[in-house]
Parts: C-alpha cells; sequence; structure tokens
C-alpha cells in the first residue's frame, strides 16, 4: 500500500476559474490502475469528479488521458508503476475541454470519417463464399486493425495542436489498414481526403503519435506508405 497524492484537471464552462488542479489522497494497493483510483476518488470522495471509461480492458479508448504529461489509457496504467508519490492527471491536449477529463471528440471523428473507413469495392460479392485473402495478404493488416481510436496519438501530435482540422495519424493508419487491405477496390476513395492542407503532407515525421500510441502502433510507418500510395496513384 502507498498514499499517494493524484492532482486532477477539474473544467466546468460555467466556473469562472477555468481549469485548475485538485488534489486527492489516496492509499493505493498493488494492482490499482490509475482508473481504478479515479473510480475510488469519485466514489468515496467527490462524486463530481467527470471522466470517461467504459470496457477496463484497453479495448475500447474511452480512458486515454494525459498523466504524468504522457498519453495513457488510464485502465491499463498501473498506478504504482509511476513510481511516484503524486500523479498528475489532464485530459488529452488539443481536444476542445468539455468537463474535467472529458474532451470533445469531434475532430477526430470528422478525421476519421474522411478517409472513408470501411472496405469499398466495386466488383460483385461471390455468392458462395466470403471474400478471400491470403494469410500472406493477412499479415499485410497486422498493426493496422488493432488500433481503439483512443485519440492518444492525434493529440500527441503537434501538427493537430496547431491545425484541429488537421486529420490526424489515427485516421491516416485506418486509411492505410483498408489501402493495404487486398480486398478493398477504393484506394483512391480512401486516399482522397488526404492530398488537403490539412492532410498527408502535414505529417512532420515526429514520430510523437508511435510514442502516445498504447498499442504500440505505428501511424509515422503507414503515413509514409500512404505517402507512397499517393505518388503511385498519382493523387494531387
Amino acid at each position: 500500500m502507498a498514499m499517494i497524492t493524484f492532482k486532477i484537471n477539474r473544467y466546468n464552462p460555467d466556473d469562472q476559474r477555468g481549469h485548475y488542479l485538485q488534489e486527492y489522497r489516496l492509499e493505493v494497493s498493488p494492482g490499482m490502475t490509475v482508473l481504478d483510483c479515479l473510480n475510488e476518488i469519485k466514489w468515496t470522495q467527490d462524486g463530481t469528479l467527470t471522466f470517461r471509461r467504459s470496457c477496463r480492458s484497453g479495448i475500447c479508448g474511452s480512458c486515454a488521458m494525459l498523466v504524468n504529461d504522457k498519453n495513457r489509457l488510464a485502465c491499463e496504467t498501473q498506478a504504482l508503476s509511476l513510481k511516484a508519490k503524486t500523479i498528475t492527471i489532464k485530459p488529452l491536449p488539443g481536444y476542445a475541454p468539455i468537463k474535467d477529463l472529458v474532451v470533445s471528440l469531434d475532430s477526430l471523428v470528422s478525421g476519421l470519417l474522411a478517409v472513408k473507413p470501411y472496405l469499398i469495392t466495386k466488383t460483385p460479392p461471390p455468392t458462395d463464399q466470403e471474400r478471400l485473402q491470403s494469410p500472406a495478404e493477412a499479415d499485410k493488416l497486422k498493426g493496422l486493425y488493432e488500433c481503439i481510436l483512443c485519440g492518444a496519438c492525434t493529440s500527441s501530435c503537434p501538427s493537430f495542436w496547431a491545425d484541429d482540422k488537421y486529420i490526424g495519424p489515427h485516421a491516416f493508419l485506418k486509411a492505410y489498414r483498408f489501402v493495404a487491405d487486398s480486398r478493398d477496390e477504393g484506394a483512391r476513395e480512401h486516399m482522397s481526403a488526404l492530398d488537403d492542407k490539412h492532410g498527408l503532407w502535414r505529417c512532420h515525421t515526429i514520430f510523437n503519435c508511435v510514442e502516445a500510441c498504447p498499442k504500440d502502433l505505428n501511424p509515422t510507418r503507414a503515413i509514409a506508405r500512404l505517402k507512397q500510395e499517393a505518388v503511385k496513384q498519382k493523387i494531387g
């Protein structure tokens, strides 16, 4: 057991104080995640504390937040593993705040929709089987489909900080997931939104998105391959 001080961002649009840090002290036992600690604080100390959470299994992406200056999933971050007597928790940077640790994900969704994140086909579907691909073709999608759309990568991107209309690495990764799919026949449709002042060429290859991803994915590599594909497709 360890007594830890949590400094948590508080924000209410109706409160003239704006953003401020409120301190809570909590006895933390081994195995407790940051999300467990937030739940305990909300349930036993301050019911007004507001944050998103859902699956508690690192799948839904709801509890992505800035923990000790790093984008993390609260449900996957062991509190004691941070080896800190004080844990500071803030909302993901770059997104418009709503309340406390909750931010608007409108820009994340708009970037995602721009790349048409679904299988596009032109040929009629087979009548007696599903659309097939070889194991080698399926392997090309590893590291792409595992994205849980938590927004941590885009939130860590300086291009997004400077331009809230920037499509974002999360959307680029999703775009390449379908461009690389042997069953997809709509590469130009996925990529039509990328050749834009808010699109693909705004990436400066800083690798913040790679460091921030809680699933150890590599959006920067996907972006590089999309650039190659844009040249190949003569887009722009």
